[in-house]
């Protein structure tokens, strides 16, 4: 080996770093004090040894590194957490360039245990395992028991830290072991779930961040193609609906059941239903009152479904959530012909979001909707119609996303108000104001038809 310039001033060095050494065997920076001093039992030689690694390392030059990595790696493994950093690059490096399939195989291995020793000194247990684990499926994808048990440890330790390549690995491996007969089915319906949920929390974590945004869908995008033959309707139900007869009470199950079939849009089945049902029975929450609501909805159990989106929008506690129950809850009400109910429940979304033109329409709709039932005014419920009209009115001047639809309306319903001639019959003036009765109890401005 010829010593560069460089290499020369280092040995040079050497006996300058050895007391630094010797001073770093008390050091407050070694990983694990069981291991013994920072830098082994011969100082002098871990400092040159891991100055010259390094030297090498730098230029790119891993033949000559190696040999003095590897008496670092031996001799003084806390030295540096970069001794199994650099040691991983310059041993897959060896890896790929050996022919030989018995030394190649040697070099896995020595990979393997550069991943298992940073464990030991250096901690970090469920990034490194998941490091080593894809180094392990890169050179030997026939490993499939190992790599499971690798990548599920390692996303068990790190859960919503679990890096998206690993997820996307981990997955693989479970449907390799159903496919060798070591798990059951189920599992990659399982697999999915719990990866799904990193998933959504990161994409949710990083929402500001538009390129891990963009990695994290991409990782959903990867894992959603390789769930997707398993993701029928009829596949999930076999799956579950066994597990469901046997255990209808086990909560950690209903969630499984509830969260997998909607994901994949199978709230139709009957088993999402009684699961839901179930849940909600046992852990009542704002979610599954929520989807007990629109799933009597569905079913045209209208009482039911009113009842259920009562206890959602109680339950919830984000303003949007809340708005979005209530509003359901008031079409319920709506079509129940409840159109006093439904205006109460319009108007508490009104006092959490005063500019919630949905709403306003709603009210002009359920007024709209009154003639019929409104006759006492003598213009045979025509007067419905003013205050209606007003609540379109009102909608469009605070919210422009409904404009279009409010301006229809209101062009709808104007032509329903009374001739001009029949307010001048009953000696009422345009443009005074007027009471609605009925249910209604709203004070308007008196208006002909034009």
């Amino acid at each position: 080996m010829k010593t560069g310039i460089k290499t020369i001033i280092f040995l040079l060095m050497v006996s300058m770093l050895s007391s630094v050494a010797v001073m770093a065997q008390s050091d407050d920076d070694a990983a694990s004090p069981a291991a013994g001093p920072k830098y082994g039992a011969d100082s002098v030689n871990c400092v040159m040894h891991l100055s010259l690694y390094r030297e090498f390392y730098k230029q790119k030059n891993f033949k000559d590194a190696y040999p003095h990595w590897r008496w670092v790696f031996n001799n003084c493994p806390i030295a540096s957490q970069n001794t199994y950093i650099d040691g991983a690059k310059m041993v897959s490096a060896r890896i790929d360039e050996t022919k030989d399939a018995a030394l190649r195989d040697k070099y896995i291995d020595t990979l393997m245990m550069v991943y298992d020793q940073r464990i030991r000194y250096f901690n970090r247990e469920g990034y490194v395992l998941g490091r080593k684990g894809i180094d392990l499926y890169t050179y030997k994808p026939d490993k499939t028991e190992q790599l499971y048990h690798i990548f599920k440890k390692s996303v068990d330790l790190s859960g919503n830290k679990s890096e998206g390549a690993v997820l996307v690995y981990y997955f693989r491996s479970i449907i390799s072991m159903v496919e060798i007969k070591k798990l059951e089915k189920s599992s990659i319906v399982d697999g999915y779930d719990q990866l799904s949920e990193i998933i959504d929390y990161n994409l949710k974590q990083f929402a500001a961040d538009p390129k891990k945004v963009a990695s994290w869908e991409n990782t959903k995008a990867n894992i959603e193609s390789t769930f997707e033959p398993f993701a029928t309707c009829p596949d999930l139900i076999s799956i579950y609906d066994k597990k469901f007869s046997e255990k209808p009470e086990d909560v950690e199950l209903l969630k499984k059941i509830t969260n997998i079939l909607e994901r994949k849009g199978c709230v139709k089945e009957d088993l999402f239903f009684k699961a839901t049902e179930n849940l909600h029975r046992i852990e009542p929450g704002a979610q599954s009152a929520y989807l007990m609501g629109t799933l009597n909805l569905e079913r045209n159990n209208l009482t039911k479904a009113a009842e259920y989106m009562a206890q959602a929008a109680e339950l919830y506690e984000e303003t949007g959530d809340k708005i979005k129950a209530l509003f359901l809850l008031a079409n319920i009400n709506f079509n129940q012909r409840s159109y006093s109910q439904a205006r109460s429940n319009a108007q508490k979304i009104l006092q959490l979001d005063p500019a919630n033109g949905k709403a306003l329409m709603l009210i002009g709709d359920l007024y709209a909707n009154s003639s019929s039932m409104c006759t006492e005014d003598d213009l045979g419920g025509k007067s419905v119609f003013w205050a209606a009209v007003d609540k379109y009115v009102r909608a469009r001047s605070v919210d422009p996303s409904i404009e279009s639809e409010a301006n229809a309306k209101i062009a709808q319903f104007s032509k329903h108000f009374p001739a001009g001639s029949d307010l001048f019959f009953r000696d009422m003036q345009e443009g005074s104001s007027y009471t609605v009765g009925c249910w209604i109890n709203e004070t308007t401005t008196i208006r002909a038809v034009k």
